[in-house]
């Protein structure tokens, strides 16, 4: 079922962590089409909005199939952001539902974020900023802080975030160990044949890859016990990457030296959380994405990739790419050139 001639398309927002929908108002306006926002986000206020709706727009709201089976005017789910897992994406494809992502808006502020981590927890600038709001003046009392110089930075996963962080790491005077799907990697960056071999050599560990059933609890607590016990771990990418109950239980065993968390399993952690009062970690709320720049583009590019399906037009980050020769197709796509 599409939009009558002449009626105005409808785009349902599920959820949005910036002050406004102004520039997503003024893309979708290009196509006529107008703007519903959910006030929960939850499943079942989704199903009930979903039922007249051209496309979905989503940040971190799951879109699960019951959801998509009561969107049967839907042509389109676009994602802000990068990772897609909170999407059915293999249900849209049978449906026929176009989805896409915007994957390399953020690239720059994850890498500075992962850099962020690496220096405050070398620097030890958690317990310090604790020790001077409780009214105490003993730097070394938290311990002495690690010299980053000739240190190796282990990178899992080299997309456009990882290759962001190579200049960035070596800027700081340390040695870049990869592992790669693709086996492809800077000049300089030395490959780890596994992950085994990485962990082993890694002074930093940091986390740059999707979420999938394959890289679930990626790092568990055999995973930890092989990590230098001076090792830092970072994670900016998903929660569900790394087994939460065992890393705690690493950082008390004093297995690993620190953790910087831009994302958790569960997230947000419960309020008393043991890692959210540790001095060996750095904990933010899912924020490593954000900046002034960073959102707006976002914004822009996924309610463009909306409005492109709208008007019948490929949109530029197609992620379940099978849809487009499938007979179920929603979308009346102009021929690719």
């Amino acid at each position: 079922m599409r939009s009558a001639p002449g009626q105005r398309a409808r785009v349902l927002v599920t959820d949005y962590t910036w002050p406004d929908l102004a520039i997503e108002t003024d893309v979708l306006s290009g196509v006529d089409a107008d703007v519903i926002v959910a006030e929960r986000g939850d499943a079942d206020e989704l199903v009930r909005l979903a039922e007249d709706v051209d496309a979905i727009l989503t940040c971190f709201a799951k879109v699960p199939a019951e959801v998509l089976d009561a969107a049967p005017r839907c042509r389109t789910v676009a994602r802000y952001g990068v990772g897609v897992d909170n999407i059915d994406v293999a249900h849209a494809t049978r449906l026929g539902i176009l989805v896409s992502n915007v994957p390399d808006y953020c690239a720059e502020e994850v890498a500075d974020h992962t850099l962020l981590q690496v220096l405050a927890l070398a620097r030890k600038l958690v317990p310090l900023t604790r020790q001077l709001a409780a009214g105490d003046w003993d730097g070394k009392s938290v311990g002495t802080p690690m010299r980053l110089r000739g240190k190796v930075f282990g990178l899992v996963g080299l997309g456009v975030i990882g290759r962001a962080l190579v200049p960035r790491a070596r800027a700081l005077g340390m040695d870049v160990v990869a592992l790669s799907r693709s086996g492809a990697v800077p000049v300089g960056v030395r490959v780890a044949g596994s992950l085994a071999e990485l962990l082993a050599v890694a002074d930093i560990v940091s986390l740059h890859v999707p979420l999938t059933a394959d890289t679930h609890h990626l790092i568990g607590a055999p995973e930890l016990s092989a990590m230098k016990s001076t090792a830092l771990l970072l994670n900016t990418a998903r929660g569900p990457l790394v087994d939460t109950g065992a890393l705690v239980d690493a950082l008390v065993a004093g297995e690993i030296a620190g953790a910087g968390l831009d994302v958790t399993d569960p997230e947000p952690l419960p309020p008393h959380h043991p890692l959210r009062t540790r001095d060996d970690v750095v904990l933010t709320p899912h924020i490593a994405f954000s900046s002034d720049g960073s959102l707006a583009e976002l914004a822009r590019r996924a309610a463009t990739n909306v409005a492109d399906v709208l008007r019948g037009r490929l949109p530029g980050d197609v992620v379940n790419p099978d849809v487009l020769s499938s007979s179920a197709l929603r979308a009346d796509l102009e021929p690719r050139s």
